[in-house]
């Protein structure tokens, strides 16, 4: 009785190094009668891996930790928000508290230089578990020393990227956060409450339903009359509309202008 041959799994090689790449795909083609596998791409970074992934679905995307443009780290937050995502295998030449962080919640990762059995062993818990969001961010922070340069949300089956350097604000309604841009909006599924504490360095609350960016204020004027939302508004460079500001943050979001 004959059996089915078994598919091969489907991977994007994510590092900013070419002869990282270069060893990937000969260790690859080593396994190959062991774990027949196909190499459908090659990425420098994530923001590349994810033009990529637009086109390509994969099994497993090899990734790099420490990458110029967008990280193996960020990149597998992105990821995470596949409709189905695929899993995720770090690489890095830094046996630090990242890896180990990763290891402990059953994501797998590699250290360079990669060997043969290590990389067979890892692929072979393809389907595995996935990354964890809230892990991802916080160890992302640790590692590059900020937040993430993107933020993603699904729009008519497409994931899209927003700059964080190109949000406006961020405001909260229900269980959804607008980020706005010059151009339009975008409806992201985010804690406000996370968004404040990852890019404490760039953005300022204003009201409990809204964090602004400190290069947006241009200015501020009273409300007329007494106004339960507001105690004042917050106006925009580039942007007509007006946020509100609380009581309580009015004079820190002028103080902030004031000095800039």
């Amino acid at each position: 009785m004959s059996t089915s041959p078994v598919a091969p799994l489907k991977l994007l090689i994510v590092d900013d190094e070419p002869l990282a790449r270069d060893r990937l795909r000969a260790l690859l083609s080593d396994l190959a009668v062991q774990l027949p596998s196909e190499v459908v791409g090659e990425a420098a970074n994530g923001l590349l891996a994810l033009e990529i992934l637009r086109e390509q679905t994969v099994d497993v995307v090899l990734a790099d930790i420490r990458m110029p443009g967008m990280d193996g780290i960020e990149l597998a937050t992105h990821l995470g928000r596949f409709e189905k995502p695929p899993a995720v295998i770090f690489t890095t030449a830094y046996d630090n508290y990242a890896v180990q962080a990763f290891d402990l919640n059953a994501v797998d990762y590699l250290l360079k230089p990669v060997r043969a059995q290590r990389l067979l062993a890892a692929l072979q818990k393809v389907p595995g578990p996935r990354p964890d969001a809230a892990l991802l961010a916080g160890i992302g922070q640790e590692v590059r020393g900020g937040g993430r340069t993107h933020l993603s949300c699904h729009e008519r089956g497409r994931l899209l990227l927003v700059p964080i350097a190109e949000v406006l604000y961020f405001k909260a309604d229900l269980k959804y956060v607008t980020a706005r841009t010059v151009e339009r909006e975008y409806l992201l599924d985010e804690a406000l409450t996370h968004l404040e504490t990852e890019f404490a360095d760039r953005f300022l609350r204003l009201h409990r339903a809204v964090l602004v960016a400190k290069t947006a204020l241009a200015g501020f004027e009273k409300t007329a009359v007494d106004d339960a939302e507001a105690y004042g508004w917050a106006l925009l460079r580039g942007v007509p509309e007006k946020l509100p500001v609380s009581r309580r943050q009015w004079a820190p979001a002028k103080a902030l202008v004031k000095h800039a």
